[in-house]
């Protein structure tokens, strides 16, 4: 997987038994740490929802969380 350029920071607040669930799922999957276990967790909300990440080859810059260059979001395969 080719490098990501991560520039955009996410504080958020959590109670102790928040982060004890995400920690719990961190180990189960044995992600590295809890910013991947958050960012995986996040990816497979959004795609429930229909929206996935972009394509190979597009940029970050060319696409949000929600798609606006066409009538509806992106939808999961």
């Amino acid at each position: 997987m080719p490098a990501q350029n991560r520039e955009e920071r996410l504080q958020i607040m959590l109670t102790e038994d928040e982060l004890q669930a995400l920690d719990d799922f961190r180990f189960r999957h044995r992600m590295p740490s809890r910013a991947a276990a958050v960012r995986h967790i996040l990816k497979q909300g959004l795609a429930t929802n229909g929206i996935t990440a972009a394509a190979p080859g597009e940029r970050s810059t060319d696409f949000g969380v929600i798609d606006t260059r066409s009538s509806g979001s992106r939808k999961a395969s």
